[in-house]
């Protein structure tokens, strides 16, 4: 048996270098191209929630309500019973605000079990996030522009709050005072 040799010839100088950058340059390449296309992705309501629970000055409540207090208010916190007046903007995780309103008058217990919860740890005067589970929000329903178990984000300042008997005793006496003749004639 005859062994052939078969000359091999001398690899130039820094060609491996440029192979070892090459590759890594690939890798580097790609691993951006893979976390490029992971930043579109909205994170599910829940991997979202367990990650804001961490974040500084956040509470999470029994019920999964996330609040944090941008400015404390002052005074009583409004009841389920209570009517608040208020000033609110709405949005969705990526943004998108679906509804905002500057000031306008809401019974407590008439509006999501989540808003509702966090209108009543407010004080008037105090402004809070809200960061709204789906289940304490619209669920699984699409409703209007906010798509079905969506994380709702409220910004909300609390103006003032009345009871719902008060605001009927108002109502009654501007009723009657309409009723009345002008004095003096």
């Amino acid at each position: 048996m005859s062994t052939t040799a078969v000359p091999l010839r001398p690899i130039a100088k820094g060609s491996l270098t440029r192979l070892w950058v090459g590759v890594a340059a690939v890798a580097l390449a790609a691993g951006g191209l893979a976390w490029a296309g992971q930043r579109g992705v909205e994170p599910s309501p829940a991997t979202f929630l367990t990650r804001n629970a961490h974040e500084a000055g956040v509470v999470t409540t029994e019920s999964g309500l996330q609040y944090k207090v941008l400015e404390e208010g002052t005074g009583p916190s409004p009841t389920a019973a209570d009517v608040a007046l208020v000033g609110y903007k709405g949005a969705l995780l990526d943004g998108t605000v679906f509804d905002e309103n500057p000031q306008t008058a809401m019974p407590v217990d008439g509006v999501v079990p989540g808003f509702s919860e966090g209108l009543q740890k407010m004080k008037k005067g105090g402004k809070y996030r809200l960061w709204i589970p789906p289940q304490l929000g619209y669920g699984e329903q699409a409703a209007g522009p906010i798509p079905a178990n969506s994380v709702l984000v409220f910004d909300v300042q609390l103006h003032d709050f009345k009871s719902k008997a008060d605001i009927m005793r108002m109502q009654q006496m501007m009723q009657q005072q309409g009723a009345m003749p002008p004095s003096g004639h």
